[in-house]
């Protein structure tokens, strides 16, 4: 059993609007999730404080917004993403996108997230 200072109350798996993400695994200073986007789907354009990440395709294209630039990435195909970078992915095909995403920073929580524009208002 793992001990820590501090309790995490992020989900291991959660449904989202736009598809839904399952944590692969963690530890200090990382944590690593699988994230499925429906077709024609995206998450909010946004932002994080405290941790960089990496993103690995797995299935399908990956349409990114990386500081106002697009970038397409195909299976096979990664980016990183550095903190305080602002950041989407959408899912421009009609098959659903699956990748892997690698957190890496001092503080992994859900909150630490400013959104700069959502398609679900939040």
């Amino acid at each position: 059993m793992k001990e820590t200072a501090e309790i995490d109350n992020s989900p291991k798996y959660d449904e989202r609007p736009w598809g839904s993400f399952t944590v692969l695994d963690e530890g200090e200073g990382f944590k690593v999730k699988r994230i499925e986007v429906f077709a024609g789907k995206r998450l909010s354009y946004q932002k994080h404080a405290q941790r960089a990440e990496h993103w690995f395709v797995v299935q399908g294209t990956a349409k990114v917004t990386l500081d106002g630039e697009d970038i397409i990435k195909n299976a096979g195909e990664a980016i990183d993403i550095a903190v305080g970078a602002a950041h989407r992915v959408e899912n421009p095909g009609a098959q659903l996108l699956v990748f892997i995403e690698v957190q890496r920073g001092a503080y992994l929580g859900e909150d630490d997230i400013v959104r700069l524009q959502d398609d679900f208002g939040r």
